[in-house]
């Protein structure tokens, strides 16, 4: 298949769990969807923190506007600028007592100090922000910057992506294995993988685990070191060798 080259393709997720992270750090190229229908009930602009123990949701507040608009097309809140203040002083409150909490409050506050007012530009930033964190060296592509029919939808466009990317490997989370036809990958000269992402704990205060919160969570607890080491806590899967 000539040069190896491995692309994953996720949504736009503000302060995404550490199986977005994960994934991105396996991959050379890392493409985010901006030229996709924003999902009014889905995680891009939300995410769970932990809260007395409890998971808890926080939200980036959007301006009312239709439905049908890309992730692109969608802005912030007029009064973002003083809802975010609070925002980050919740989640601070929350943090106040954990062991790297200085850590995550700088990291914060380098995201949240954006004047960007454009949805996917702002949660874009953060995620560049997240990534140099972490020190992961894969290509961010956004998606609009590839010549790919806006028609185009599911396996097609994935595969199509790939094939513009000069990809030799495509890596999904495995949510998303029955979606995909391996045979069609291999047709095109891309194999096809599955990200499984495996248990990780860690402490929470006194609390029992809460798995799957926003990497701020891992970031306040374990700091630079303890989140990098978890970005080989997952496996790849190919389809028949589950």
């Amino acid at each position: 298949m000539g040069q190896n080259v491995k692309v994953a393709i996720m949504q736009p997720y503000f302060l995404p769990y550490i199986g977005y992270w994960q994934l991105m750090h396996h991959v050379d190229i890392f493409v985010v969807y901006d030229n996709i229908e924003h999902t009014k009930k889905g995680w891009i602009n939300r995410n769970r923190f932990l809260l007395n123990g409890k998971p808890e949701i926080f939200s980036l507040p959007l301006k009312r506007d239709s439905d049908f608009l890309d992730i692109r097309e969608r802005k912030l809140s007029d009064t973002f600028s003083a809802e975010k203040v609070r925002l980050m002083r919740r989640l601070e409150a929350a943090y106040l007592n954990a062991e790297n909490f200085r850590e995550g409050k700088s990291l914060l506050a380098d995201i949240f100090d954006s004047t960007e007012d454009n949805l996917f530009r702002f949660i874009y930033q953060s995620i560049e922000h997240v990534r140099s964190y972490l020190g992961i060296s894969s290509r961010l592509v956004v998606s609009s910057a590839l010549d790919i029919p806006r028609q185009m939808t599911g396996q097609a466009r994935v595969i199509a992506t790939c094939k513009a990317l000069g990809a030799s490997d495509y890596i999904n989370p495995i949510g998303g294995i029955d979606l995909y036809d391996k045979q069609a990958f291999w047709d095109e000269g891309i194999r096809l993988h599955f990200q499984s992402v495996r248990p990780w704990k860690y402490e929470q205060f006194e609390f029992a685990f809460v798995p799957n919160l926003s990497i701020l969570d891992a970031v306040m607890f374990l700091g630079f070191l303890g989140v990098r080491a978890g970005l080989d806590e997952m496996d790849l899967i190919q389809p028949g060798r589950l």
